[in-house]
């Protein structure tokens, strides 16, 4: 399904894919701030609505229960934040929606999606793991913890072409 088609692809049940406007950022900051101990502002979302960058929302019927943003630079796809509401957390939304943007990707041109990861996030690690990504490496003190910082963990897949 190219873009053209009308944005909207139906996953499983009454879950779908479209692209996250700006309208939708009041939904989307809650679901952040519940999501992880160092939310993204207003202002860093604001800055990711460019031609360079995909945002897609993930809803249930009429509601936004997730997002994922997108960075595509030359034939990358670097997957910036992928958050889904805790309420729909283990039903595989979020493998749904991780799938929507590898398929959509590949069918924009891009080789490889890159992610970095906490390394204290399993559930993560394990989805992206299953999902085919490799790990290519580690960067110390990426992100901000509670105490300190934690390392990311650099994880990488090819897409076919």
């Amino acid at each position: 399904m190219s873009l053209d088609e009308g944005y909207l692809k139906v996953l499983q049940g009454t879950l779908a894919v479209r692209p996250l406007t700006r309208e939708d950022l009041p939904a989307v900051l809650e679901i952040e701030r519940q999501g992880y101990s160092h939310p993204w502002s207003e202002a860093v979302f604001l800055d990711c609505f460019k031609d360079t960058y995909r945002l897609w929302a993930l809803c249930q019927d009429t509601e936004l229960v997730g997002y994922a943003v997108v960075a595509y630079l030359v034939d990358e796809a670097h997957l910036l934040n992928l958050c889904v509401h805790p309420g729909v957390r283990g039903r595989g939304a979020g493998r749904q929606l991780l799938r929507f943007l590898l398929a959509q990707a590949g069918r924009e041109g891009m080789a490889q999606v890159i992610l970095e990861v906490r390394e204290s996030n399993s559930v993560a690690r394990q989805l992206y793991a299953s999902e085919g990504f490799s790990e290519v490496g580690l960067r110390r003190d990426y992100y901000p913890a509670p105490v300190g910082r934690e390392d990311a963990r650099v994880l990488s897949l090819r897409l076919s072409s």
